[in-house]
């Protein structure tokens, strides 16, 4: 059975790529393009991995995975901050709200799918 990937995205363009990369090796996507959806569609769909951005239209990513982590039947699901946040402190915050690890963007294609395949074992 396929894992499944709930992308987190607003940009059409890192977006697709994600999605290419990660149906290429096998994956299924299903994917929200702000907060409010993230958690509707974790709700819905209770994938196996949620890839995060955390600079989102209506609900960042931060408020986003808090409030995916406190519903009780979400909780388990590895969050990953892919973001292009990188200042000092960031990353920290990422983690603080719940994320279980942090790409920073543009991330590099070639590596990608192996950097986040380590958040489903």
């Amino acid at each position: 059975m396929k894992k499944r990937i709930l992308v987190v995205e607003d940009n059409e363009q890192n977006l697709y790529l994600a999605t290419f990369l990660l149906e290429r090796n096998g994956y299924e996507v299903i994917s929200a393009e702000d907060g409010l959806e993230a958690i509707e569609k974790a709700k819905m769909e209770k994938p196996d991995l949620i890839l995060m951005d955390m600079q989102l239209p209506e609900m960042d990513g931060f408020e986003a995975t808090k409030r995916i982590k406190g519903i009780p039947e979400l909780s388990h699901i590895s969050i990953v901050a892919v973001t292009s946040y990188a200042m000092v402190g960031d990353k920290e915050k990422a983690l603080a709200a719940g994320c279980v690890g942090y790409i920073e963007k543009p991330f590099v294609p070639e590596t990608f799918v192996s950097e986040i395949e380590k958040y489903l074992r």
